[in-house]
């Protein structure tokens, strides 16, 4: 008797241990997935077009599928709760790793990642970190910084206009690491800041950067997904830069460059992170020192610029450089970091003052 019952006892621990689910030997937890498994979702909200900053993305998740990958798309999708149907469509079609590509997928992405907590997810510019949920963001703002540098050596006449969508953290540190930049060769210039309430706005972007020009600004810039504010403010004799790509054969003598990232190798790379095992749903904040954050061409630049734009680059690379440390006021006069601080991680993430030289508000 005792024997059977020591077998039965064997039978249902044997079978207790064949249910249990097997840990994933993975960093995450996530189940592993290899090469030929993985099937890629991107959500855009716009379409890729033929220049800015969605087309650059477009060109990472074109590096994923000359790789070997499967890719789908959903374009044009409003940061609403329209972004959980697309997602949803894109598991639906099979898609295990999923890319959103804007801030104000924020919580949407969230919604979605707790529903589906096998499938990866990384959001672009995002705050929120869980299991299957990582962010990823360059540290654009030392793009910024050199471009900066770049327009406070071409101005004459000390104004500079800059075109930003929403008085979003993301926004606020690139208009503020500029500003550094253009102090640090010209204390005496002054950054007229407009927002235009879109990341991809024709008309409004036309008409703003017209209104910066007509208003003093010799030199206009644009964190926006086209060069539609450059194109109107070259028409009207200002220096300009594009975003994310060249804007040199549309604007050969007005251009001076563009900040760019490396987003080819930058998708090769984490989408690698998951099929060896060491993907993690955590920030990736990643710079010049890491091969992400560059500059395009660079043309029409006032003399010895480009030896100041190469000695930040240098300071970047090897830590030395460092533009939040202080002191540092907003542009109320009040000091925001005192001398011998700096700014950490988190205060960056969710930076919410301009620095003194910013003509404008964030409201």
């Amino acid at each position: 008797m005792k024997k059977i019952v020591s077998l039965l006892m064997s039978c249902v621990l044997a079978l207790s241990l064949a249910i249990v689910p097997a840990v994933a030997d993975t960093a995450s937890g996530l189940p592993a997935l290899t090469a030929e498994e993985i099937h890629i979702g991107a959500v855009f909200n716009t379409e890729l077009g033929t220049e800015g900053f969605s087309y650059a993305l477009g060109q990472g998740f074109a590096a994923l599928e000359t790789a070997g990958y499967k890719v789908d798309y959903a374009f044009n999708v409003p940061e609403s709760a329209d972004c959980e149907t697309a997602i949803e469509n894109l598991i639906n079609q099979g898609c295990n790793v999923i890319y959103a590509t804007s801030y104000g997928y924020g919580e949407y992405v969230a919604n979605e990642a707790a529903i589906h907590p096998d499938v990866y997810f990384n959001h672009y510019s995002g705050s929120t970190n869980a299991t299957n949920l990582a962010t990823f963001f360059p540290k654009n703002f030392q793009s910024e910084y050199l471009c900066g540098i770049i327009a406070g050596k071409r101005t004459a006449t000390n104004q500079i206009g800059y075109l930003c969508s929403y008085p979003i953290p993301e926004c606020v540190r690139m208009v503020d690491a500029f500003t550094l930049g253009a102090k640090s060769v010209n204390p005496d210039v002054t950054v007229n800041v407009k927002w235009t309430g879109s990341w991809f706005d024709p008309a409004t972007e036309t008409a703003t950067a017209t209104e910066l020009v007509n208003s003093g600004s010799d030199v206009v810039i644009a964190y926006l997904d086209s060069l539609n504010a450059a194109i109107a403010a070259a028409n009207l004799g200002a220096y300009v830069f594009g975003y994310a790509t060249s804007g040199y054969d549309t604007l050969p003598k007005a251009y001076l460059t563009s900040p760019a990232c490396d987003w080819e190798n930058f998708f090769v790379n984490d989408v690698k992170r998951i099929t060896d095992g060491t993907w993690t749903g955590t920030n990736q904040w990643l710079g010049i020192q890491d091969g992400l954050v560059s500059l395009c061409d660079m043309h029409n630049l006032a003399d010895g610029t480009e030896d100041l734009v190469n000695t930040a680059i240098a300071g970047f690379k090897d830590g030395s450089l460092d533009i939040w440390k202080g002191e540092i006021l907003d542009n109320a006069g009040n000091v925001t970091v005192p001398a011998g601080q700096t700014l950490d991680d988190a205060a960056l993430l969710s930076l919410n003052w301009f620095v003194n030289g910013v003509n404008g508000s964030v409201q």
